[in-house]
């Protein structure tokens, strides 16, 4: 298990870091995208499924909540992105557009990226740590 947690960290965290980083260098394109994306029931069905998907898929392979924070890290991600993907799946259009695009989408903008760029950087240092065979390095 502790392998997989290792692998998991930094797939997670380099993906949160890209993801993050894009965000960053193109606000106003995301944005758009994002408020045009909640206004959209297809839109918010399909990020629902592939939500559920990864989430499901993470929280399967790497339900772990003991062995220090690493690995309790990931399980956390899977388990908010089942749970954002069941919201995006099961609750109301106008209260998911609530949620999480809002009147002050653009004024708070980059707490979402920034938090996903400090959790990114956190699991691929974390992860750097641990050896294959998920002891720490030393």
């Amino acid at each position: 298990m502790a392998s997989s947690t290792t692998y998991l960290a930094r797939l997670l965290g380099l993906f949160a870091i890209v993801v993050a980083l894009a965000m960053i260098t193109y606000k106003q394109q995301t944005v758009e995208i994002i408020t045009a994306m909640m206004s959209n029931a297809v839109a918010v069905f399909a990020i629902g499924l592939v939500a559920v998907a990864a989430g499901l898929a993470l929280v399967l392979a790497h339900n772990v909540w003991s062995g220090g924070a690493l690995p309790v890290v990931v399980t956390l991600v899977g388990w908010l992105s089942l749970i954002k993907g069941l919201a995006c799946l099961f609750l109301p259009q106008q209260a998911l557009a609530g949620l999480f695009v809002g009147q002050s989408y653009g004024r708070f903008f980059y707490v979402s990226p920034v938090i996903s760029l400090l959790l990114g950087l956190y699991l691929v240092y974390a992860s750097s740590f641990r050896r294959a065979d998920g002891a720490q390095a030393k």
